[in-house]
């Protein structure tokens, strides 16, 4: 055992000698350190008197205090270990029901205090080496075991009440932080107590005894070795433990504020933020960065050059970060050694994502007034998956666009109907194009106004509701159920193609089988009013006897939908 303490001395003392000698300063702060500690008293060495006696390893805890001037410190420690006593006394002779044993749990209390030596290669990382020297208190440990009948004892220590003892440890500890102040740390502890008093007896006369074990029951009875004389041997031992690491750096004083200085060293780092694909510079891109506990030290959004310089930055290690619309670019590292004086570090930070960036606003229509607090819901129209997001103060919203993708797009807001539009990506390249604008419009439902829906259509003279019509009026049933006091006319047109008559009963058919299929979204029928204009509602000059191309007449043959005034039905 001394062998293993001398050596765990010496190897730890080389290397912070050496790390001293290389890195004498190095990152360790000034200041008072803690840590607190729970493990297990491994290895337990009580030589005493007696045999046939092991002790068990057990619980360790304590608490170490120190205070460092740079990698050198003064310290103190407190340990509080438990130790059991486990008799090997050969008992294959005897009857276990005549035998009895008592057995005691040993305890050590101990203070030291001594030099600290710490390495701190980086603000994470620590190695540490404690020396101490102290007094130790050391209870228990009373054994005895014995035949009961006849008689006999046959093994026996009194154990320890012993103060004051003179005792020494070494302990190494690794610690990680995750903070400047907080960490964990692990590490493994030898200590020695020297010279330590045992018990005597008062009954019986002696500190230990021992019947020897001959091996057979030969009849003729050993006689009790006695140990009148207590041995007062060392006690030693080797443990392991882990807990929390705390350090309060001492505060540096702040120096007097200096007057402007023009021929002092100056650091600047300047960040630009682009996409991947196009080498787009990106615009009011928030950037922070951060040291190395996560930290942030600056922060700041890029100018309309996609680029944000950080001035007057100590040289240190940092990393970057930046976010477009709340989606993360990839960061950037800037290295201590890259800092160079009056010059300014160039580093970027990139949009690597290879999806779209829709980019649209909410305006209501004709007057394009930018619509706040709309919900906006994007709809993936081969995968049938939704996005929904709300737009801001300025009616603006953005979604990520996978790329050959189709979408529809359309609005939420009370006492507002919105247009659907639909976007196709297979239209853009993603090595030529991030943003993809888009405007939707949301008509006021004012009592009495027409708002035409779009996308309704029908086959030549049919009044069925075709499958691209479907997703317009299941629109129309969500706004009637996010407003459920709106009745609405649901009304048909066709173009002056057809007689007059002819024309009536198909709009009035088309409007009842829209009605129909409103009802199936589970709309009241109450709350629709179907009506067919026929021809008479003509948006342009295509009236009978006209020539007109297929677009025009095709801007007749409508649906629309009107909010019904409460006094008007």
């Amino acid at each position: 055992m001394k062998k293993i303490f001398i050596l765990l001395c010496v190897l730890q003392t080389l290397m912070f000698a050496v790390t001293a000698q290389t890195n004498p300063y190095g990152p360790a702060r000034n200041g008072l350190g803690a840590s607190f500690r729970g493990g297990y008293d491994l290895l337990p060495f009580y030589n005493n008197n007696t045999p046939y006696i092991n002790y068990k390893g057990g619980f360790a805890a304590g608490a170490s205090f120190n205070y460092y001037w740079s990698w050198l410190g003064l310290g103190g420690d407190f340990d509080y270990i438990q130790n059991s006593p486990k008799s090997n006394y050969p008992t294959s002779a005897y009857n276990s029901s005549v035998l009895d044993l008592k057995e005691d749990k040993v305890t050590r209390m101990f203070y030291g205090i001594g030099p600290s030596f710490k390495y701190q290669r980086d603000e994470k990382f620590a190695a540490e080496l404690f020396l101490r020297g102290g007094l130790t208190h050391i209870k228990g440990g009373y054994t005895n075991l014995s035949v009961v009948a006849p008689a006999q004892l046959l093994n026996h220590h009194a154990g320890y009440d012993a103060k004051n003892v003179l005792s020494a440890k070494v302990q190494a500890q690794f610690s990680y932080y995750f903070t400047r102040s907080v960490g964990l740390h692990a590490g493994v502890y030898y200590l020695r107590h020297f010279q330590t008093p045992e018990l005597t007896n008062a009954k019986l006369g002696f500190s230990a005894a021992y019947l020897p074990f001959t091996g057979e029951n030969t009849g003729s009875q050993p006689s009790l070795v006695q140990r009148n004389n207590a041995c007062n041997c060392d006690i030693s031992s080797l443990g392991a433990f882990a807990g929390v690491s705390i350090q309060l750096p001492k505060k540096k004083k702040q120096p007097a504020p200096k007057e402007e200085c023009n021929t002092c060293d100056n650091y600047a780092l300047a960040i630009t933020a682009k996409d991947q694909y196009t080498g787009e510079i990106l615009p009011n891109t928030d950037v922070v960065i951060k040291n190395v506990y996560g930290e942030i030290i600056q922060s700041g959004a890029t100018n309309n050059y996609g680029v944000i310089v950080f001035n007057n930055i100590r040289p240190d290690n940092y990393s970057i970060a930046g976010k477009l619309f709340d989606i993360d670019l990839k960061g950037a590292l800037a290295n201590k050694n890259e800092f160079e004086p009056n010059q300014t570090l160039q580093k970027e930070i990139l949009y690597a994502d290879d999806r779209f960036i829709l980019r649209g606003q909410v305006v209501e229509c004709n007057v394009a007034n930018p619509l706040s607090g709309a919900s906006v819901v994007l709809t993936n129209t081969v995968k049938a998956e939704q996005k929904t997001t709300n737009t801001n103060d300025k009616g603006a919203f953005i979604f990520q666009a996978l790329q050959n993708a189709a979408y529809s797009v359309y609005a939420k807001k009370n006492d507002y109907f919105s247009q659907t539009e639909m976007i196709s990506t297979q239209n853009f390249d993603r090595n030529k194009t991030l943003f993809i604008k888009l405007e939707v419009c949301m008509e006021k439902t004012d009592c009495g106004k027409a708002i035409i829906l779009k996308n309704i259509y029908y086959d030549l003279d049919k009044y069925f509701i075709r499958e691209d019509a479907k997703p317009e009026l299941r629109k129309l049933a969500q706004f009637m159920k996010d407003n459920p006091g709106v009745k609405v006319e649901l009304s048909s047109h066709t173009d002056s193609r057809a007689s007059d008559t002819y024309n009536m009963n198909l709009s009035q058919k088309r409007a009842d089988a829209a009605v129909e299929y409103l009802v199936l979204q589970g709309i009241q029928k109450e709350r629709l009013i179907p009506m067919g204009y026929g021809e008479r509602k003509l948006l342009n000059r295509c009236k009978d006897g006209v020539d007109c191309s297929e677009a025009d007449h095709q801007l007749n043959r409508r649906t629309e939908i009107k909010v019904i005034c409460p006094d008007s039905r």
